[in-house]
Order: C-alpha cells, then sequence, then structure tokens
C-alpha cells in the first residue's frame, strides 16, 4: 500500500511558487463558505511515520487559513482523566461542530496501532479494534462529517537521515525524541501494522490519502490540494449532504414482537411492603457504593417509558441512597443548537462520569429510535442505523468497566389518562403536563411499536432491557432498585472470580517454574 508513496515524487521550486498562491486564495474562499453556510463539519485526521511533517504541514494549513476556524488537537498520551473513562471519549469530547475544521495529530488509530506493535494485544484484539474504528468513522460520514484522512510516508533509509538531520540541527534537535529512535527499531513491526490499519479503514466514505513525506514542496501542495478538493465538492452539494453513495441502505424490516402487550401490569406492592423493601434496597445500594471495588467502576442507568410512568420517582429513591458526589442527573430534552451542530452521539458522551459513580439520564440517546422515528424528526436511515451506533457505544461503556442498566417503565393507556388529569388538577405538579404529552398520546401504538423494536435490537448481554410494569408505583421504584444492585452487585461477583482465578493461575504458574 505504501509502494507509490516511496517513488521519489518531487515538485520544483517553480511549480510550488506559481500553484501555492491560487491553492491559498481558493483555500481561504471554500473556509469562508464552509463556516458561513454550517452545513457540516470537517475532520482531518493526520497521522503517519515519525519525521514525515506532520507538524509541519499543519502548520502550515493554520498559515495559509485563517486559523479561527480550526481546531488542532494533538492527542499524546491519556491523562488521568481520560483513562477513568471509555479510550473514545477524549475524541468524541474534541469534535469540532458545523462550520468548523478538527484537526487531529495522533487519532483514534494511534493507541491500537503502538499497542498491538509492542505485543500489548494480539492480532485478534487488534482487529476488533480496527472494525471498531470502521464502524465509528461511518457513523461520522452517515451524521454528514466529512472526514479526510492523510497519512504520512517514508521508507526506513528517508526516515533515519530525517531524524538525523533534525538530531543535528539546534533548532530542531528538541523535536526527536528517544521515543521516535525506539519507533524507529521497531520500523517494520509499524509498517505491517500501520499496512493492516489502511487497508482495513481505507473505505469509499473515508479514504486514506498516503502522502510521501521526503519532498517537502510535493508534501504540501498535495495536502492543501486534496483539502481544498473535498471541502469545495462538499460546500457545493446540496444541503452539504453526502453524496447518495454516501448514504446507508435500509436495514431490513423490523419484526414486531409486542413485548409490552405481554407485560403483566397488575403487580403492585402494599404500603408496608414498599416501605420495608424500599428500605432494604436503599441500603443494600449505599453498602455497594462503598464497596472498594466501586471505586474501579462506573455505572450508566437509562430511565425511559411513557410520559408519567413514573420516572423521576424511580431516580429520586436511588439518588437518596447515595452521596451527592456519587451521582450525577442528566435530563435530556430537545436537542441544543450547540448539539446539533455535532454528531448525534457527541451530546452523550461528553456527559459520561469517571470512575466511582453513577449517571443517571432521565431520557437518552434512544430519542433517535422512538420520539425522533415516530414524530418524523430524523430520516428512517439515520435512525435505522442507529441501532448498530448504539450498541456500539454501549459496547465501548461496558468494555470500560462500566455496568449499563436500562429501563423501560410501562404503564396501561387508562393508567397515563389518569395521571395526566391527577397533573393537571394538582397545582404543584401542573408544570409536569403539556401539550406535547397529549399529542405523543395521539400517537401510543407507533410508540409501542416503536418500543418493541427498540429492545429487540438493542437488548444485548453487556446492556440488556429491564420492562418495568409501572402502573403502581411502588412495585416499579422497588423493581428498579433491585435491578441496579442486582446488576452492580453482579459485576463486582463477576470482577472477584476472576482475580481469585488469575491469582490461581499465577501460583500455578510459579510452582511449575520452580519445578523446572
Amino acid at each position: 500500500m505504501f509502494e507509490s508513496a516511496e517513488l521519489g515524487h518531487k515538485i520544483d521550486k517553480a511549480t510550488y511558487d506559481k500553484e501555492v498562491p491560487k491553492l491559498r486564495e481558493a483555500l481561504l474562499d471554500v473556509q469562508f463558505d464552509f463556516a458561513a453556510a454550517k452545513k457540516f463539519e470537517a475532520i482531518i485526521l493526520v497521522g503517519g511515520v515519525d519525521g514525515a511533517g506532520r507538524s509541519e504541514t499543519v502548520n502550515l494549513l493554520n498559515e495559509w487559513m485563517d486559523p479561527r476556524h480550526i481546531e488542532v488537537h494533538g492527542m499524546g498520551e491519556p491523562s488521568d482523566e481520560e483513562r477513568e473513562r471509555p479510550p473514545m471519549w477524549r475524541f468524541w469530547r474534541a469534535l469540532p461542530p458545523k462550520g468548523r475544521i478538527g484537526v487531529f495529530m495522533g487519532s483514534w488509530y494511534s493507541w491500537p496501532i503502538v499497542d498491538y506493535v509492542y505485543g500489548n494485544i494480539d492480532k485478534e484484539a487488534y482487529h476488533e479494534k480496527i472494525e471498531r474504528i470502521v464502524r465509528f468513522e461511518k457513523m461520522l460520514v452517515d451524521e454528514g462529517a466529512l472526514l479526510i484522512k492523510y497519512w504520512f510516508h517514508l521508507s526506513k533509509e528517508a526516515q533515519r537521515k530525517r531524524l538525523k538531520a533534525l538530531e543535528k540541527d539546534p533548532r530542531t534537535r528538541w523535536r526527536v525524541t528517544k521515543r521516535d529512535w525506539d519507533h524507529f527499531e521497531l520500523y517494520d513491526r509499524f509498517h505491517e501494522a500501520d499496512e493492516q490499519a489502511l487497508r482495513m479503514t481505507s473505505t469509499a466514505e473515508a479514504p486514506w490519502y498516503i502522502i510521501e513525506g521526503a519532498d517537502t514542496r510535493y508534501r504540501e501542495l498535495t495536502v492543501g490540494t486534496t483539502l481544498l478538493e473535498g471541502l469545495r465538492r462538499r460546500v457545493d452539494e446540496k444541503d452539504g449532504a453526502p453524496s447518495a453513495s454516501h448514504v446507508p441502505p435500509l436495514l431490513p424490516s423490523i419484526d414486531q414482537l409486542h413485548l409490552l402487550k405481554s407485560l403483566d401490569l397488575s403487580h403492585a406492592l402494599s404500603k408496608k411492603a414498599y416501605e420495608r423493601a424500599l428500605e432494604e434496597q436503599q441500603s443494600r445500594l449505599v453498602q455497594l457504593a462503598r464497596d472498594p471495588l466501586f471505586k474501579e467502576m462506573s455505572v450508566v442507568v437509562v430511565f425511559e417509558g411513557n410520559d408519567a410512568a413514573g420516572k423521576g420517582g424511580s431516580i429520586r429513591r436511588i439518588t437518596g441512597a447515595l452521596d451527592a458526589r456519587q451521582y450525577q442527573v442528566i435530563p435530556i430534552a430537545a436537542p441544543t443548537e450547540d448539539e446539533r451542530a455535532h454528531p448525534y452521539l457527541w451530546r452523550f458522551w461528553r456527559h459520561l462520569s469517571r470512575r466511582g459513580r453513577i449517571t443517571l439520564f432521565d431520557r437518552s440517546w434512544y430519542g433517535r429510535v422512538l420520539v425522533e422515528r415516530v414524530e418524523g424528526f430524523a430520516p428512517e436511515t439515520d435512525w435505522m442505523r442507529a441501532y448498530g451506533e448504539i450498541n456500539d457505544f454501549e459496547d465501548q461503556l461496558a468494555r470500560h468497566e462500566t455496568v449499563v442498566v436500562k429501563f423501560w417503565l410501562a404503564t396501561s393507556k387508562e393508567e397515563q389518562m389518569r395521571r395526566f388529569k391527577e397533573r393537571e388538577q394538582t397545582g404543584f405538579k401542573r408544570y409536569k403536563i403539556t401539550d406535547e404529552d397529549w399529542r405523543n398520546r395521539e400517537k401510543w401504538e407507533q410508540y409501542e411499536h416503536a418500543v418493541c423494536d427498540m429492545v429487540e435490537r438493542t437488548s444485548t448481554d453487556y446492556a440488556p432491557w429491564t420492562l418495568v410494569e409501572s402502573n403502581d408505583k411502588n412495585y416499579a421504584r422497588i423493581k428498579v432498585l433491585t435491578t441496579l444492585c442486582d446488576r452492580i452487585e453482579g459485576y463486582m461477583n463477576g470482577r472477584r472470580k476472576t482475580e481469585k482465578q488469575n491469582g490461581k493461575e499465577a501460583k500455578g504458574n510459579k510452582g511449575k517454574a520452580k519445578k523446572k
């Protein structure tokens, strides 16, 4: 894949001096059109071998274009705060809004490649991480982002010469570190890993541009020209939308399981039984939150359900058992202008907590396959692909020691009507009922269908749905608390079992070594 980048491409000075003024003018023109339209965001990945001119090229783009609309992110070693969240959190947080360019020097490719080369992960795990990147990038493109990926390449000998030249010059000596030479010693392994990653991730939606880094003028003109073409093509497209080839095909039709119709909504608890169970389960939650293992994990709790099903009351019974420093409640409403300017899941990624905390979402990312689907706020292609994107998001959470607990609180249509009327007639509850609640009620069957599809498509081993019969609030609150405690306790028991098993294996291996 890198053969064409080792052919010795060169641009003479006369050609370079002639082309640069025209290129700079055209880049500024398209950048202003792009920033004014705010139809899409541009994400530029800059990867490649050390010494191939990545920093110089990014600095040049800032010089040629208006840097006020460019955000450059040097994604080096993750901080302690970043390590306590899923690996992709820091990239989600840095994604640019529509109308801006985000440049990533060191991206979501860097650490999978480094880990593989240094033997921290095997080939299977490496390919799994790369496949996840493919899904992530497809999501970005499907959301409307322009994704341009540059890989700066040097042959092994060219890299050696480049590093030595930088090291020899007092003005650039600081740019060459021990890490650069350590990587150079592993050049062949990096070459193999890089080629695998590029072959797997150079897609129609987000192809790689392999840039030969030996000749400065060739490198700069090639990057500038391809960036200009990419921006101009998208700015001139109708509504800034990806071309037809970028629109994902419809998924197969979704089965109708009628899960909600099978629920027994007559479950109820007496006041006395409720108070006894509430004290028991809240005490249990307190003890779990004080367990030393709790500091090594995080919990995400999702509340969805019919309007007036009791989500707020269930949340209060959870928070009432916790220290205020251990949780945050995130109410989700219609997206703001800033949130609409980013990919759909951005506003949820940014609220993820560090370890040792519980994040409770009152409504969530499932709005895309519920209200946005039923009300027509999202095109069919968007909400259909959202099932896979949501599963991938929750899988990343689960892999990063996060327990994902999801509740759908269900009431009958008759019980909902009773609660609506009660809210209208009670002064301190009147704010809870809106015209939107009444409109949603008119589409009861459509929402019911959407919920059944949602549960079927997104109830997984790592993030299962719990359907809560909520005609009786006492019963619903205890089921929520019990399920939450069961999930946290189950995770902790699994961790202890694994650690015990690993300890036995380590002891056994030590004994075998002594015998030898």
